[in-house]
């Protein structure tokens, strides 16, 4: 069957129409054939009149249980299928099948074959509903019902012959016989309506493909690529032409898609390298700032000058080249991204000149993993966190305070940690800090004028997502832990979880 609908079109029209031809010439040549029949040999056929009308009775039986389950389907309905059919078998096989030349053996041969043919059909169609194959299943069901008309008529037939021999009332026969010539008529009448039937739908169905490739087409010229693709049924012309309709449309909403998510991704690069330079000026022009901060100039060259006073030249040579090398790494490094080493370095001198400002008052412990060091980071980033440290969380404690600084690794990520124990933050205004709302006094003492906002939004920048920083805190007076996460690229040579 497949391989007749993926035939040409060309060879399924002309086979349709011979088809169609040939159906009604046959019925016709089986319907002359069974009248002459008739009126030969009716003395033959109602011998066993009962035999038949119990043969006739299990036939509707097994007919009406198929239709029965092919309707609903259900287990009853099969088991009553099978029982019938076993019945129908067994009469069947009662019925002689001698060739000879009395119609009545003849038609009594024909119902015994017939009768096995239409059981077997009736399995196949019983398997092809099982199976879910509804072209299987219709085609099956159709020809089993045509063989069980047949049957039926034969049986019939059969069962007028019987009774005429056995009436001596010609009348009877003639009309019995009129019957007989009305039901051939019928027969025809449904057979040919059939062949309109299945014609029309052979030609529908080669329709209805080219229909709604058109209607595609047209929706397409209109510019609406979302369209639903015509499905390709079988592989004769038309479904080649669709097929290729449908690869071409495929390949161009992949051209258009593709196209749209490089321009996305060109666009969305050129927009982080701009806000990327636009932090970064901002970053350095605070700093350039910063550097010109009389409270923060003066007292660092105060401290200078008391030190020489009190103790001899090297000292003084060391914090003044710890000074040097602060405000030289501020200045003079123009680029983005940096090594963790070079960051962790500026905030070792940072606490350096801090702790001779303030004769040693600030605690300093760093716990760092040097297999981490060289991994990127974006630039004057620790330095304002441990800023804001010392100013808002351990400047007054006198001593007392102290800064933790840790670089560890965590599952895929570089963590940076910076924990003090000072005067620690509220939810509220952590919250406020992450997300942009928190305002600080840029001109505060000792300020350097980069806010947490700054450091922030270069970091998920330079990362690509938000939670790159987190703030933990108890609250107030129990510290505060910053925690910066970095993806591990750059820093794959290290092994192990060290957290």
């Amino acid at each position: 069957m497949n391989k007749f609908l993926n035939s040409p079109l060309q060879t399924k029209i002309i086979s349709a129409c011979v088809l169609a031809n040939i159906t009604i010439f046959i019925v016709n040549l089986f319907l002359i054939v069974g009248i002459n029949s008739m009126s030969k040999d009716m003395e033959m056929v109602y011998e066993s009149n009962r035999s038949l009308n119990e043969l006739s009775v299990a036939l509707n039986m097994v007919q009406d249980s198929m239709t029965e389950y092919l309707s609903s389907k259900t287990s009853d309905s099969l088991e009553n299928y099978y029982i019938n059919a076993q019945k129908f078998k067994d009469l069947t096989d009662d019925l002689g099948d001698k060739v000879t030349d009395f119609s009545f053996n003849r038609m009594e041969r024909n119902i015994k074959y017939m009768s096995g043919e239409y059981l077997e059909q009736v399995e196949q169609t019983i398997e092809a509903k099982r199976g879910r194959n509804v072209e299987k299943y219709r085609a099956y069901y159709e020809s089993s019902t045509d063989l069980f008309e047949n049957i039926q008529s034969y049986i019939t037939s059969l069962n007028l012959e019987l009774f005429v021999i056995n009436s001596e009332d010609f009348i009877t026969l003639i009309q019995t016989f009129r019957t007989f010539e009305i039901i051939g008529v019928v027969v025809m009448t449904f057979v040919m309506i059939g062949n309109v039937i299945i014609i029309t739908s052979f030609v529908k169905a080669m329709i209805m493909p080219l229909k709604s490739l058109a209607d595609s087409a047209n929706e397409i010229a209109d510019g609406d690529f979302d369209v639903t693709l015509p499905s390709v049924s079988y592989s004769d012309e038309v479904g080649i032409v669709i097929g290729a309709f449908n690869k071409m449309i495929v390949s161009i909403k992949d051209y258009i898609e593709q196209l749209k998510v490089s321009m996305a991704n060109e666009r969305y690069m050129q927009e982080k390298e701009l806000m990327m330079e636009a932090h970064l000026k901002d970053a350095q022009l605070r700093y350039l700032q910063a550097q010109i901060n009389p409270h923060f100039l003066f007292n660092t060259l105060n401290a200078g000058a008391q030190l020489a006073m009190m103790e001899g030249a090297d000292r003084t040579y060391e914090y003044v080249q710890t000074v040097a090398d602060f405000f030289r790494y501020n200045v003079k490094n123009q680029k983005d991204a940096v090594t963790l080493r070079e960051e962790v370095t500026l905030v070792d001198n940072y606490i350096h000149i801090l702790n001779v400002r303030f004769s040693g008052d600030i605690g300093y412990e760093k716990q760092v993993d040097e297999r981490l060091l060289d991994h990127k980071m974006p630039s004057m980033i620790l330095q304002p966190i441990v800023e804001n440290a010392v100013n808002h969380g351990i400047r007054e404690m006198a001593g007392d305070g102290r800064i933790v600084l840790r670089v560890y690794r965590q599952d895929k990520d570089v963590c940076i940690s910076v924990k003090d124990n000072g005067k620690g933050i509220s939810n509220e205004t952590i919250e406020k800090i992450l997300s942009g709302d928190y305002v600080s006094d840029e001109n505060a003492y000792d300020n350097n004028g980069i806010g947490m906002d700054n450091v922030i939004k270069r970091l998920r920048l330079f990362v690509g997502h938000e939670d790159v920083l987190q703030i933990f805190s108890e609250g107030e007076g129990k510290g505060c832990e910053v925690v910066i996460r970095l993806p591990l690229e750059g820093a794959k040579n290290v092994q192990g979880d060290d957290c």
